[in-house]
């Protein structure tokens, strides 16, 4: 498998660093709200990878953090009238809801900044021991010191967003304060503020800046040296490069035969609306709301429609095409479904060459996605091998006599495709229900067998009315909830 490393902007090979797992941390959100679709974009694409690489048969150990504590969540706190450990845990919760209805498996580790204080602390002393970083007190601070890392004393600074260090001064998230050394200098550790949460610290109390925090999880949890690192196009500057120079520096310092951070960085690009980046648009498209008007799935393949590198358009016309192409894998599905159970009562014939032939080219298709993806993750293309056997399927199934046999074959091969992208139809929650609904759509056949019309019709207008539609087959009706 090749994939985009945003660092040497080269398509490189996939081989696990240790040869056998892959190391993978990805940035999460700073739980003060509900994420947009926005957000949503690297937890679905990043999920997706980890659930590729698995099916390809990689281990795969996959991190992604929380950032629990932040200027953003203080401010909400104080807005409503609670702690900072209460909101987190609000929209931990609620990112977790939301995870789940677009498909996204829970990381391997789940860590929150708060609780790895001790870890940010241990690679901050070491730091400011080997003159990476330095303490400088606030004029309003009598005991608490802010810790800032010496940009310039890292030699490989910018080689990630490839940027000229002597152009950064005043660029994008550079904070100018008189205190530090050097403007391009950033906060590893900040000094207490009144009514803010704060940590003991060698420095006096305070709480840890942003940077820092990914750069202790991802070496608690993965080691000093990982295999991938991604996250949204707009974290590469500052705060990639950042982890990076934290990362590096402190490697050197411990004496790591191998510095290297991270061996390959991936980044998906913005989703846009009217042209700007969602988070910028000034409206919010959170995915609890999206998700009430078209549903989760229709936000998932929304995202993974179009390769993680390219920008998206959200709109509605985007998602109508979304929720129309989600329908239509399911009610392949539910075809195949109502075939296979077809032909379990009725009986049938053994597989012949012909449906074997089919197989085959079912198969190619599965080879044409795993193309598609191994490819720097192309799911635009692995999407459009989905579409053709979603065709494939279709075609054969105008076929009336199809043996269970090769029913079952194709079933499961679509539903290991399906599966794979995140589509495949959930457990019925409305069990009892539906068994109501069977059993009258069966009444309703023997009515019909009997000429019986008048009953036939009440039977199909009363389930109508239900948001039943009824689908007379050449074998058998069956039935869909509008």
């Amino acid at each position: 498998m090749k994939l985009y490393n945003t660092m040497t902007k080269q398509y490189e090979e996939l081989v696990p660093l240790d040869g056998e797992t892959i190391k993978m941390y990805a940035c999460g959100p700073t739980v003060y709200d509900y994420f947009h679709v926005g957000n949503a974009r690297c937890f679905v694409v990043f999920d997706f990878l980890r659930r590729y690489l698995e099916y390809r048969g990689y281990k795969v150990n996959f991190t992604q953090n929380f950032t629990d504590i932040d200027d953003k969540m203080i401010k909400r706190a104080n807005e409503e009238g609670t702690t900072v450990k209460d909101v987190a845990e609000k929209y931990i919760a609620e990112y977790f809801t939301d995870a789940k209805g677009l498909g996204v498996r829970p990381a391997t580790n789940h860590p929150r900044a708060t609780e790895n204080i001790d870890e940010i602390i241990d690679i901050v002393k070491t730091l400011v021991d080997s003159g990476y970083a330095y303490a400088v007190k606030p004029d309003d601070s009598k005991d608490d010191y802010d810790v800032y890392f010496r940009t310039r004393k890292f030699k490989g600074y910018g080689k990630l967003s490839h940027k000229d260090i002597d152009d950064l001064i005043s660029g994008a998230r550079i904070d100018v304060a008189d205190i530090k050394e050097d403007p391009l200098d950033f906060a590893v550790w900040k000094a207490t503020k009144p009514g803010e949460p704060y940590w003991a610290s060698p420095w006096g109390n305070g709480r840890p800046g942003w940077h820092i925090e990914c750069s202790a999880m991802s070496k608690k949890y993965l080691g000093n040296n990982i295999d991938i690192h991604a996250g949204g196009e707009d974290l590469a500057f500052p705060h990639h490069e950042n982890e990076i120079a934290q990362s590096e520096s402190y490697n050197d310092c411990k004496g790591c035969a191998d510095t290297t951070f991270t061996k390959m960085w991936l980044h998906n690009a913005y989703i846009l609306t009217d042209g700007q980046k969602m988070s910028k648009s000034g409206i919010s498209f959170k995915v609890r709301d999206v998700a009430k008007v078209y549903g989760y799935e229709a936000i998932r393949f929304f995202i993974i429609s179009a390769h993680y590198r390219s920008p998206v358009n959200y709109c509605v016309e985007a998602m109508n095409q979304a929720k129309a192409s989600v329908e239509r894998f399911h009610t392949c599905e539910d075809n195949l479904n109502f075939r296979i159970k077809v032909a379990k009562e009725m009986g049938t014939r053994n597989i012949n060459d012909e449906e074997l032939k089919l197989l085959e080219g079912f198969a190619g298709r599965k080879t044409q996605m795993c193309e598609a993806l191994d490819y720097d993750f192309n799911t635009a293309d692995g999407i459009a091998a989905i579409f053709e056997l979603t065709r494939d399927i279709n075609k054969a199934l105008s076929n009336e006599d199809l043996s269970l046999e090769f029913l079952e074959k194709a079933k499961e091969i679509y539903m290991e495709l399906i599966t794979l992208f995140g589509f495949e139809i959930k457990a019925s929650e409305n069990a009892d229900e539906d068994a109501e609904i069977d059993a009258l759509v069966a009444q309703r056949a023997e009515a019909k067998k009997a000429k019986d019309w008048a009953t036939a019709d009440k039977i199909r207008d009363d389930l109508k009315a239900r948001g039943i539609v009824i689908e007379d087959t050449p074998q058998g009706a069956k039935w869909k909830r509008a």
